[in-house]
């Protein structure tokens, strides 16, 4: 079966981008909006509206294929690739991709989609990561299409995988609204919750940390208050990014002491700690990850410590692996480009006895949320995040029912 057509619309994120310069520079809260100019080349706003590609591949057969390109929340910040601006990007892709795709016949997704992912434009660089991520989704569907399956199967079938039998857990996140949001996610029964966005010492994490300990005290007692059902025992995953650097001074010693007190603060729940540190390097940060690690096998504190700044690509996933860096990865899958390589990096994971989770960013859409969905089933990392948006009810719901899809069709052979 042939590609006989392609054609692209300029849509809306479930969040927005956020200029983490100004952010953490001079920009103030103003509502859900900031006051502030932005400092991040290709921002107009410090914070303005998510913008996402759809690219939809029109099959031989009449049958429709398609996938979302999004970037992070962040863009433009940590090296990544500039704003995702739909008017910018669409000549872009009608350029590149349509003479890749549009009258070839449909093949394997490994090799299609690695065509995408490594292609070069006319200067010898890679395509922005959100087209890649985007285009990679659509073959995928094109594949599965052609061959009359679902994606999680095709997945499986050419990486050598089994379908998952069960629903992966799923991670909500709260944002900053980490107590009304929590509620939410502890009713639904959400496996993983809050991510709570500690993101400033002063506010959120306290000078010695004693905020971020009694959030955990309570929301501990909150999930004995609220449980959906007499079994419901999740695991507390917050992302910190890297206060403990700035609280701790970075002393890994200390670090370890206090996480020891967070495991008391979280019982009788597991607790893991997102980007406890930010050391502004790469090999710094493998390194750091790694010792805190060891710290904590070694006393034996069931604390588990989740990698993300400085884990953007597929190569970074293998080293922080190689390297035994964290006990658990944050795959994010706008950041890697092509799915491709974040259904790669879940195994890689896997292969080297690292906790996997399949996460990506609030500021994507339905259609990458569902995608990313047959990745997690076929590929079954420890979680997967439920995404778009910062809202838990919608991103959970996506997530959750595309995997309840995928079960009842595998059990009647589809």
């Amino acid at each position: 079966m042939k590609i006989v057509d392609m054609v692209c619309s300029a849509g809306l994120t479930g969040f927005y981008f956020d200029d983490q310069k100004a952010i953490k520079g001079q920009a103030v809260a103003d509502g859900s909006s900031y006051v502030g100019e932005p400092v991040t080349p290709g921002f107009t706003k410090v914070r303005q509206a998510g913008e996402s590609v759809s690219v939809l591949l029109v099959l031989e057969d009449g049958q429709t294929a398609w996938g979302d390109c999004a970037a992070v929340q962040y863009s433009g910040a940590g090296g990544r690739d500039p704003l995702f601006l739909a008017k910018d990007f669409i000549p872009i892709i009608e350029k590149e991709i349509r003479p890749l795709l549009v009258g070839k016949e449909i093949t394997t997704f490994r090799k299609m989609a690695e065509e995408v992912d490594l292609h070069t434009t006319a200067d010898g660089k890679k395509m922005h990561t959100a087209i890649r991520y985007g285009v990679t989704q659509a073959v995928l569907d094109a594949v599965a299409k052609s061959r009359h399956k679902q994606m999680a199967q095709v997945v499986a079938d050419e990486y050598g995988l089994k379908l998952a039998t069960q629903p992966i857990p799923v991670f909500c996140q709260s944002g900053d609204d980490r107590y009304l949001n929590a509620d939410k996610i502890i009713m639904k029964g959400a496996a993983v919750l809050p991510h709570a966005l500690i993101n400033n010492v002063k506010d959120k994490l306290g000078e010695n940390g004693e905020k971020l300990k009694a959030y955990i005290e309570w929301l501990a007692k909150r999930i004995e208050t609220l449980k959906p059902r007499v079994d419901y025992h999740p695991v507390m995953h917050i992302d910190v990014y890297g206060t403990f650097s700035l609280a701790f001074n970075n002393d890994f010693d200390k670090i370890v002491d206090y996480l020891a007190t967070l495991e008391q603060a979280a019982k009788p729940f597991h607790l893991r700690i997102e980007g406890p540190v930010d050391m502004g390097d790469r090999q710094k940060q493998i390194e750091a990850l790694r010792d805190i690690r060891a710290k904590l096998d070694a006393k034996k504190i069931d604390v588990e410590i989740v990698a993300d700044e400085w884990c953007n690509t597929l190569e970074d996933v293998r080293d922080f692996s190689d390297n035994k860096s964290g006990h658990m990865i944050q795959i994010k899958t706008p950041d890697l480009g092509g799915i491709n390589n974040a259904i790669e990096a879940v195994i890689y994971c896997k292969q080297k006895g690292m906790k996997a989770y399949l996460g990506g960013t609030c500021n994507e859409t339905e259609r990458s949320a569902q995608v990313c969905t047959h990745a997690a089933m076929a590929t079954s990392p420890d979680q997967c995040l439920a995404k778009p948006g910062m809202g838990v009810d919608e991103g959970l719901m996506i997530v959750y029912d595309e995997m309840q899809r995928i079960l009842a069709l595998a059990r009647i052979g589809r």
